[in-house]
């Protein structure tokens, strides 16, 4: 599975900021692109398995959709 992730310089701090604009507030950054980049995947699997664990909660029904 592929998401669009935005990747911008951090002017005040240095380094990089990334965040995934489908999935909200998942934000990372790293020193490098590459660092900015592995720490954004490691946020997006963080995500999608907290938002898993929460559905499983509520005991929600879960659909794939094709598009």
């Amino acid at each position: 599975m592929y998401y669009k992730v935005i990747l911008e310089p951090d002017i005040e701090s240095g380094g990089y900021v990334a965040y995934c604009p489908t999935l909200r507030g998942c934000v990372s950054e790293g020193e490098t692109v590459e660092e900015a980049l592995k720490n954004i995947k490691k946020a997006i699997k963080g995500y999608l398995f907290v938002l898993e664990e929460e559905l499983k909660r509520k005991d929600a029904k879960v659909y794939k959709v094709a598009f």
